[in-house]
């Protein structure tokens, strides 16, 4: 039974990727097309995605939903929106405006293109101001 949703072969040509080679590179090292190369990493991006949005799911089990961080809203805007949210039930958040902008970017990194945010973000806090973003 393996023990991820990655296969050797994904894991393989994602570490390649991660040092820069192109798709065409990887195909010559471990002999096979750039086709397939392409395939290869599309499924595990697809199952990487699903293991983002299920451990998403399992963190915001014990939190509630805090507000929507609307697309187009610059990201230190969306930090006061949030302290703001937080303030109205007496929660006090964890963490301050650099670190708060940098998890939210970290937890989603597809959704933000330079300062501004791309797509919604659905924010979740639980009751010790810990925050989730998905």
């Amino acid at each position: 039974m393996k023990d991820t949703l990655l296969t050797d072969r994904q894991k393989e040509v994602l570490r390649y990727r991660k040092q820069g080679l192109t798709q065409q590179q990887i195909a010559d090292i471990i002999h096979t097309s750039k086709a397939n190369i392409c395939t290869i990493e599309k499924a595990a991006m697809e199952n990487i995605k699903k293991a983002r949005e299920t451990l998403d799911f399992l963190y915001t089990l014990d939190t509630t939903h805090l507000c929507t961080i609307e697309k187009g809203m610059d990201s230190l805007d969306a930090v006061k929106k949030i302290f703001a949210e937080a303030e109205k039930p007496g929660i006090k958040i964890q963490y301050d405006t650099i670190s708060l902008i940098n998890k939210m970017r970290e937890s989603n990194p597809e959704k933000f293109r330079g300062r501004y945010i791309k797509e919604d973000l659905e924010i979740y806090i639980n009751e010790d101001g810990d925050i989730f973003i998905s």
